[in-house]
């Protein structure tokens, strides 16, 4: 009997965990809380699908019966009987409260309850639940059904086993994972990645070298894939302004303090490539 994995939100983070789970084999309901959202992140995962196959990476076949193990609803009794429930809406602290209120309600006394989040602190998510040994960080990187890491991370009373069982989930739909074994702030990765573009920010906004110089630094200085100007654009100014200013309300350290030119940039709508504007022209 194939297992059962519930993701909270259709978006890009949500549809992508949903297509890899359901690729692996795993039965995968998909909720979100209007048809239109539901559909955009169907059609998203029928297009990335159908992108493999065209590329010689994934038989039809196979893409067929994946997406056939995707239940797209706006139910969240759905979820009542997943083995995992993997929550993927935006970065709001609140939203994710209730979200994980509901489900400790709802779901499964076994059920693993994991967060997309990539800066909250999951002690705070989990203290929604009467169940925080249950709760656990499921950090997921876009898009991912390319992107090889899971950032797993204990909060204050998540069990070994909930960490175990998130690992074995996470290793079983083709991911890698490193465990952030205390719950600050922003992890690891999202850490290390606002730190860096923070400061590449100050560095263009003051002239002292353009985007595509700060960026060139990195790649042949670092070896970086992508320089941190790039990465902002491809992963959204906004999402990157808003993870640092969740890391700068929990530790008030300044190196995490968005420039102003960010928070500018997202006030104008320069999200990036998703808006055809950001630290460079799409």
């Amino acid at each position: 009997m194939a297992k059962k994995l519930a993701v909270i939100g259709a978006g890009l983070m949500g549809s992508g965990i949903a297509q890899v789970s359901a690729q692996a084999g795993w039965d995968v309901v998909l909720r979100d809380v209007t048809d239109e959202a539901l559909k955009r992140g169907t059609d998203g995962i029928k297009a990335s699908y159908d992108k493999f196959v065209s590329k010689g990476k994934l038989e039809a076949s196979a893409a067929e019966q994946a997406l056939a193990r995707i239940t797209p609803t706006t139910d969240m009794d759905a979820a009542a009987d997943a083995d995992i429930v993997v929550e993927a809406v935006f970065e709001d602290i609140e939203t994710k409260q209730g979200i994980f209120r509901t489900l400790d309600g709802l779901v499964r006394d076994d059920a693993v309850l994991a967060s997309n989040t990539s800066a909250i602190p999951i002690t705070k998510i989990a203290a929604a639940t009467k169940r925080p040994e249950r709760v656990v960080g499921a950090h997921f990187f876009s898009p991912v059904p390319m992107m090889q890491l899971c950032e797993l991370v204990r909060g204050h009373k998540t069990s070994d086993e909930t960490l175990a069982k998130a690992r074995e989930f996470a290793e079983g739909i083709g991911k890698t994972c490193i465990v952030v074994n205390r719950d600050v702030a922003g992890f690891v990765t999202t850490r290390l990645i606002a730190a860096l573009v923070v400061e590449a920010t100050k560095l263009y906004e003051s002239g002292v070298a353009s985007a595509e110089d700060i960026d060139i630094a990195c790649k042949l200085g670092f070896g970086h894939a992508m320089g941190p100007l790039a990465t902002a654009d491809l992963t959204g100014v906004d999402i990157l302004m808003h993870a640092t200013e969740n890391i700068y309300t929990e530790c008030r350290d300044e190196k995490f303090a968005s420039p102003e030119l960010m928070r500018r940039m997202v006030d104008a709508g320069d999200l990036g490539r998703k808006s055809g504007q950001g630290f460079y022209q799409y």
